[in-house]
Parts: structure tokens; C-alpha cells; sequence
């Protein structure tokens, strides 16, 4: 299956409003000879509007670090899915590793969110991944496991396109540490089948997985060439404009 690639920047809690008007311009301008892969940055709330603003006319696309799973209501400090359609998000990540381990965000309610954005055509981009001491304990398929099963109970897809999927190892994110390209090869693998047990071939063929954990200009390209990853979700590395615009480059 030819499965078209996504870069991913994510932003987490960082630039002001003009950073962001500024870097998403940048970036913006990078990608415009890219036609055989996509990109996708994900600025904090605060700057969605602007950022809208910036990449209009581009091929960049815009996403969300998060989504509830409900149009509108009693639901302090969150947003709703329709919200960040009419900014003009596309994609909304949903459990990021952050979110599960200092904020606590159960499997359950990452199925929420998954199923809020499914629901209002949003993609999910539905994160998983293992912390050291589970990934020491040989705990690592057992965790994916899990968190996939839970995280993709009810959810029904017409097609693979609906849904990413992002394999992040908690123990290389924003560490420096990166899983070597058999580690990344093999979890991927390992999510791929696990997904033509959840979904018919043909949909788990389409469904992209990313690799998220410390991706740079350095190693993007080797892991770029494992037959599994589909893209790379980056942190850090996609805040500087000379940096993500290599990755994006991918070769």
C-alpha cells in the first residue's frame, strides 16, 4: 500500500501570536515545492486564528493538540470539535503522551476524544507509546496493545484516511533519545498488525502510522525509509524553521 506521508509539527506550549504568524509563513513557504507528502503544524489554541491566517493559499494543513468530544457545553478549559473546524483545522491529536502521563488522560477518555473528532470529520491523530520502565519490563506490545484497543473502541472507518496513528516512546520525547530504526520498524509493524485485527486489510493498510520521539534533521531520513513509517511527528525540532523545513524534506 502506497500511504501518502505527514509530516506533523507539533507546537505544544510554546510562541506568542506573532512567532506563530511568523514561523507558520515560514514553513508555509518551505513547503510549497512538496507535492508527494503532506504537512501539518499544530499551534497552541491561542494561535489558531493566526496561523489559519498565514498558511491560507498553501498546502500546509492546520491541527489541533487536542478535542473534546462534544459540540458545545459545560466543559471548562476545553474545545469542541466544531470550534476548530471554523478556524479551518483538518486534524486534532488526541492522547499525546503529555496528556496521559502529567495530566492523567485515561484510555477512556482518549476514546472520547477520538470518537468527538471522528464524529465532526475531524482526523485523529491518536497517539501511543510506552515509558522506559514498561519498555525495560518487555512490556511494550502489551502497552500498545491497550492503549490502541481502548482508544479505538467503537470506532468505526470508512476508510484508513480517517485515522493516524502516532507511535511516540515516552521515554524518547524530548530526551535526545531516539528508537533506533529496527525499534521504530518494529512497533510499527507490530501496530500495523495489531490494526488488521481491529479493521479489514484493506482500511489498516491505509492508516499511517507516524513515528513521534525526538525526530531531527539527523535521523529523519533513516527512519523515513523503514517500510512502516509513514511520517514523523515532531516536537522540538519543528519550532525552528531551518530545522523542520529539512525534515520535511525528508529524502
Amino acid at each position: 500500500m502506497n500511504r501518502r506521508p505527514l509530516i506533523a509539527g507539533n507546537w505544544k506550549m510554546h510562541t506568542s501570536q506573532a512567532e506563530a504568524r511568523n514561523l507558520a509563513k515560514a514553513i508555509a513557504a518551505a513547503s510549497h515545492d512538496l507535492n508527494d507528502r503532506d504537512v501539518m503544524i499544530a499551534p497552541p489554541f491561542t494561535a489558531l486564528t493566526v496561523v489559519a491566517e498565514a498558511i491560507k493559499g498553501s498546502t500546509v494543513l492546520l491541527g489541533a493538540q487536542n478535542v473534546c468530544w462534544e459540540e458545545k457545553g459545560a466543559f471548562t478549559a476545553e474545545i469542541s470539535p466544531v470550534m476548530l473546524k471554523e478556524i479551518g483545522c483538518t486534524m486534532a491529536i488526541v492522547g499525546h503522551s503529555e496528556r496521559r502521563h502529567i495530566f492523567g488522560e485515561s484510555n477512556s477518555i482518549i476514546n472520547k476524544r477520538v470518537l468527538g473528532a471522528l464524529h465532526f470529520s475531524l482526523t485523529p491523530v491518536l497517539c501511543v507509546g510506552e515509558t522506559l520502565t514498561e519498555r525495560e519490563a518487555s512490556a511494550t506490545f502489551t502497552v500498545l496493545e491497550s492503549q490502541i484497543r481502548e482508544g479505538l473502541a467503537n470506532v468505526s472507518l470508512n476508510n484508513g484516511e480517517e485515522l493516524i496513528i502516532a507511535y511516540e516512546p515516552v521515554w524518547a520525547i524530548g530526551t535526545g533519545r531516539t528508537a533506533t530504526v529496527d525499534q521504530a520498524q518494529e512497533a510499527h509493524i507490530f501496530i500495523r498488525e495489531l490494526l488488521t485485527l481491529i479493521y479489514e486489510k484493506d482500511i489498516a493498510s491505509q492508516i499511517r502510522i507516524l513515528y513521534g520521539g525526538s525526530v531531527n534533521s539527523g535521523n529523519v531520513d533513516s527512519l523515513m525509509l523503514q517500510p512502516d513509517v509513514d511520517g514523523a511527528l515532531v516536537g522540538g525540532a519543528a519550532l525552528a524553521v531551518d530545522s523542520f523545513n529539512r525534515i520535511i524534506h525528508f529524502e
